[in-house]
């Protein structure tokens, strides 16, 4: 990596924490009102914020704008989907998940700084039970591994639905979310966190 990549690194990532920050993603009453459906100004610029990301990508790949090798499928398993519990039972629990508790940590929060203590702890614990992990499947590929949902064009890997064009369920996904976002009211019921 060099130097350039490196400074362009920690100035889009810290970018990306203030942004985290402005939003209210930093600070976990937001994110349990969002999840008790109380206040979900953050539940909308998420979902904006991934729909507008995706038509960016995906209409970028229609156009040619986009290297479709820029692009990188993970390899789907059990143990992603047993992580992706875990991760949300932590994030409804503590109001943190790892990157807005790292933001959170940088803004003072001395709740944050357990939280990502707790996170290291728990990497700690799978790294030194790994070989047990794998010996129980859950690291067997599901879903055809690295597969993406529709054929995207130039990528040598299976579709779940081969029949539709990944590129145009992506756009129209990214469509699909900006067009909740919008739509949302502010609350669902009344309540509060904190």
């Amino acid at each position: 990596m060099t130097v350039t990549m490196m400074i362009l690194a920690v100035a889009l990532g810290t970018s990306f924490g203030v942004v985290l920050d402005r939003v209210g993603a930093s600070n976990p009453n937001y994110v349990i009102r969002m999840l008790n459906l109380s206040d979900l100004h953050l539940m909308k610029t998420i979902l904006l914020g991934i729909g507008v990301a995706s038509i960016l990508l995906f209409g970028g790949l229609l156009l040619g704008l986009v290297d479709v090798g820029h692009l990188s499928v993970k390899t789907a398993h059990l143990g992603v989907f047993v992580g992706g519990l875990l991760l949300g039972t932590g994030f409804a629990v503590s109001g943190f998940c790892p990157g807005t508790g790292i933001v959170a940590a940088a803004t003072g929060r001395k709740d944050a700084v357990f939280f990502l203590l707790g996170g290291l702890l728990g990497v700690g614990a799978y790294m030194m039970s790994y070989s047990w992990i794998r010996g129980t499947g859950l690291l067997e590929e599901v879903f055809g591994g690295k597969a993406t949902l529709g054929k995207i064009s130039n990528i040598d890997l299976p579709a779940l639905f081969g029949q539709l064009p990944g590129e145009w369920l992506g756009l129209v996904g990214g469509l699909v979310l900006a067009v909740i976002a919008v739509s949302l009211p502010d609350k669902i019921r009344e309540g509060s966190a904190g």
